[in-house]
């Protein structure tokens, strides 16, 4: 597993480039260092006041990503607004190169060969790929399920392998990144009237009255929200809702969104398969203010707002709070 940087921001740069990148550019190309000797001691020198701990995690990280891995061996990376695992193979040696991102500049090129829904897993499966590490071994049982689901062959392995770079982690944040995953699972598996009620109750939690389409044809908006309930007292929020997990909306979805809004309105597109690079375009030069919210961010803001929801939202995602000492 190689993360495609935090929220999954270099995703469509691996698969549109064909790569994977690592990051920790202040230490150069580390083409030369053929040990985690040298590339502990390339880190020290540059990142001189970082914890030990951490200096460890990325050393092996690092050597592992520039020294072990090589052509052939499968590689995945997730996005995790779409929830999708991207598969495929190694297919070339260590290089250094800024281009693809200046941030992420050590790559490796990879041969894609699919796309696997994070729903198509089992649920073993779904807590092994949780590590937060930037790069981390998957399990041949893991592996072997990931690659079963890209030939569309439904055999889930019932048995969870912990990455060995676990033990490395902060466990507080590796424990929060892990429930994260599985409460969108859980918000995921919702049915449509659910979704749409879970995103009035959050609108409602932030202070807002709320109006709910009834089923049927919705003209263009599912929920209606305003401060007193009726869209005369500003500002009037008109929210689309798709919950299609495995399809994310283009460009035309936000295009029809928007044809019928007036000058005064407010957007908020939510959709649980994400939304495409051209969609997100084509919100930020929207003639109104718009938001697009994945399924990532309505749990960021679901979480946040847990405490302030009504007690039908919360039936719709039972949540427990857990204290650990610090």
């Amino acid at each position: 597993m190689v993360r495609a940087e935090r929220n999954g921001r270099l995703f469509d740069a691996f698969k549109e480039k064909s790569v994977v990148a690592v990051g920790w550019p202040a230490v150069g190309d580390l083409s030369a260092a053929k040990t985690r000797k040298a590339i502990a001691d390339a880190l020290a020198r540059v990142y001189p006041g970082a914890k030990a701990q951490s200096q460890a995690m990325a050393a092996g990280q690092l050597h592992r990503f520039v020294n072990e891995l090589s052509p052939g061996d499968a590689v995945v990376t997730y996005d995790p607004s779409r929830r999708v695992y991207l598969v495929g193979e190694i297919s070339g040696p260590y290089q250094y190169d800024p281009a693809v991102d200046p941030e992420d500049p050590h790559v490796r090129t990879v041969n894609w060969q699919g796309e696997v829904a994070r729903d198509l897993l089992s649920a073993d499966c779904r807590n092994s790929l949780g590590s937060i590490s930037t790069l981390f071994r998957l399990s041949a049982e893991v592996m072997g399920e990931l690659t079963a689901a890209l030939s569309g062959i439904a055999t889930p392995q019932q048995a969870r392998s912990i990455p060995e770079e676990a033990a490395e982690e902060d466990p507080f944040e590796s424990m929060a990144a892990q429930a994260h995953e599985v409460i969108k699972d859980r918000v995921s598996g919702l049915t449509w009237e659910q979704m749409q009620d879970l995103v009035a109750g959050v609108l409602r939690s932030l202070g807002y009255k709320t109006r709910v389409s009834a089923a049927g044809a919705d003209r263009g908006k599912d929920i209606e929200a305003s401060p007193d309930g009726f869209g005369f007292e500003a500002p009037r929020i008109i929210v689309e809702v798709k919950h299609r997990p495995n399809t994310s909306m283009s460009a035309p979805e936000i295009r029809s969104f928007l044809a019928g809004r007036h000058p005064d309105d407010k957007g908020l597109y939510v959709s649980t398969g994400g939304f495409t690079r051209e969609a997100r375009y084509e919100a930020e030069r929207a003639r109104i203010p718009t938001a697009l919210m994945d399924l990532d961010e309505l749990v960021t803001v679901l979480l946040d707002q847990y405490d302030k929801l009504d007690i039908e939202t919360r039936q719709l995602v039972p949540l427990k709070r857990i204290f650990i000492p610090a």
